[in-house]
């Protein structure tokens, strides 16, 4: 049987977007997400200590990205955050808003975070007791994904979110 931790981290992974197009490194500024939200801010939004996380950074021939995984020590709840940076010329963040939403089934739009914004929430198929908060983001050059496990009540795991993707947002 899988522990709680690995059906959550199942159904975030089930989430995240699988069909981001390529493209060559753009011209931004790069960001590390585990500088702007640290271990001790992602126990605070998750409300319980976090193992200790292995963020990657990595600029690779389709874009740049930067990721961190944040799971509480107790395995009920995770954080995953992701920041895509395509290059120019490339399929822009407003299209891979468009495609995630293609891939990952019934989205809402969320008003006041970037140029564009949608949600989606719900179990995954992977994990069939594991509640899956997604909010996908496009602001200006970036795509930005936020992925919350664990959280009953979807108000409360948008509003985390949002708090999330604002201090983001802010250093793109």
């Amino acid at each position: 049987m899988k522990t709680p931790i690995k059906r959550i981290g199942m159904a975030l992974a089930a989430a995240m977007p699988v069909c981001l197009t390529t493209s060559a490194l753009a011209a931004d500024a790069h960001i590390n997400v585990s500088q702007i939200i640290p271990k001790a801010e992602a126990e605070s939004i998750l409300g319980e200590k976090v193992s200790e996380p292995r963020p990657r950074n990595a600029q690779g021939k389709d874009g740049y990205y930067s990721k961190c995984n944040y799971y509480t020590v107790s395995r009920r709840k995770s954080l995953v955050i992701r920041v895509y940076q395509p290059g120019d010329g490339a399929v822009g963040p407003q299209k891979e808003l468009e495609l995630v939403a293609a891939c990952s089934g019934p989205t809402k739009p969320v008003e006041g975070v970037g140029d564009k914004a949608e949600m989606f929430s719900g179990t995954s198929d992977n994990a069939a007791s594991s509640r899956v908060f997604m909010l996908y983001i496009a602001k200006g050059s970036a795509f930005v994904t936020i992925g919350l496990g664990g959280f009953d009540n979807d108000s409360t795991a948008l509003e985390k979110a949002k708090e999330i993707a604002n201090k983001i947002l802010a250093k793109l």
